[in-house]
């Protein structure tokens, strides 16, 4: 009775080192192929969408190690996509990204807490056309072998940021809330 005891105390005891060790892979390299910036706005009262094709992300994300875990996001604001070159000329525009006197948005983490299971909190400044405002969302990441998708959602008012201005400073044709979805895929590098 004793030696099964011992031997199923083994077992466990090797279980949770292997648990642990594959905890420990961290997550580095960023599939940019793979990995998409959309983005949600009501033009008019009807629900539009766009997206921004370039983008960068550096990051180390350590499910085991949170507090040495980070990102960094580089957006080029000029890769934005609306739908058509239209709106896309516009938008890169003065009254609205002005991307030739700000031409990237950028994004860091200042803190990642657990929310439990594969559920994060990530936090930290945002910084478009100058202005930068401290932002938190809720991300979902999913571990499948060496690889993890991070997905997630923030809502900003564009008013926060400047981004419609003159005519286009009022809500009436283009609302306030802008929702940002992102969803990263990583690998995993030891």
């Amino acid at each position: 009775m004793k030696l099964k005891s011992l031997f199923f105390a083994m077992i466990m005891a090797a279980a949770s080192i292997v648990s642990v060790a594959s905890l420990a892979d961290e997550y580095k390299v960023v599939q940019a192929d793979k990995s998409t910036l959309n983005f949600g706005y009501k033009q008019m009262g009807v629900t539009m969408d766009g997206r921004f094709k370039k983008f960068v992300v550096q990051m180390n994300f350590d499910p085991a190690n949170l507090a040495g875990s980070k990102a960094q996001f580089d957006l080029d604001l000029a890769s934005i996509d609306v739908g058509s070159d239209e709106g896309n000329d516009e938008v890169v525009g003065k009254q609205w990204f002005n991307t030739k006197a700000f031409p990237k948005a950028t994004f860091t983490t200042a803190s990642i807490k657990s929310l439990g299971g594969n559920r994060y909190e990530v936090s930290g400044p945002l910084t478009i056309k100058g202005r930068t405002k401290t932002v938190t969302a809720p991300a979902v990441v999913t571990i499948s072998g060496k690889t993890a998708s991070f997905d997630g959602t923030l809502t900003i008012l564009r008013s926060d940021y400047s981004i419609g201005e003159g005519p286009w400073a009022t809500f009436e044709t283009v609302a306030n809330e802008v929702q940002i979805k992102f969803h990263l895929l990583a690998n995993a590098s030891k």
